[in-house]
């Protein structure tokens, strides 16, 4: 597995080594020992997740505050999503930055987005399965999130705002200057 660290530190794109023959393909995308090595973290893994979407659906900005606060691995078992890991640590040299990947089930990539980072993704493809481990349980009362459009973050969808698709709790998130904080 290759691990490359983004602008923003602590984020990883994951690129898992492929065996493909005339049956199809075998990769291992976690290894405990493997992904502690890569990224420098141990890092315990207690919840699954995984959703289906279809094109132009924006799920995210989100995160976990306090001791709630969660780390995510996530993938795109079907489909094509960009996802995207907004920093929201206060002290971070890239507070207010953003990083964005491209993960599709072509190309098997992985992104790690550690705590502190307010996370979302949007489907590209006519339909995605996108898959996410994280290691704290989810917290209704520790929510946060940041509305998708944020002038100050300014993240490129690379796609038409007008046809997004988004949750009436994800339309109303607040601005990263009036965010619940993180820390």
């Amino acid at each position: 597995m290759k691990f490359i660290e983004t602008k923003l530190k602590g984020c990883f794109v994951l690129e898992p080594k492929i065996i493909k023959d005339e049956r199809g393909y075998f990769m291992e995308s976690f290894n405990e020992n493997t992904f502690f090595e890569g990224v420098g973290q141990k890092i315990a893994f207690v919840q699954d997740n995984q959703s289906f979407s279809t094109k132009g659906v924006l799920r995210g900005l989100h995160y976990q505050t306090g001791d709630h606060a969660q780390a995510k691995l996530v993938r795109v078992l079907q489909g094509e999503v960009l996802d995207v890991a907004v920093d929201i640590r206060p002290n971070s040299p890239t507070f207010g930055q953003y990083e964005s990947v491209l993960l599709t089930a072509d190309n098997q990539k992985q992104f790690f987005i550690p705590r502190g980072f307010a996370h979302g993704f949007l489907v590209l493809s006519e339909t995605a399965t996108f898959f996410y481990k994280c290691d704290n349980f989810y917290n209704k009362d520790s929510e946060g999130g940041l509305i998708y459009n944020d002038p100050t973050i300014n993240i490129d969808w690379n796609f038409p705002l007008e046809q997004l698709i988004i949750s009436e709790k994800d339309q109303i998130l607040p601005t990263l200057n009036n965010a619940k904080k993180v820390w």
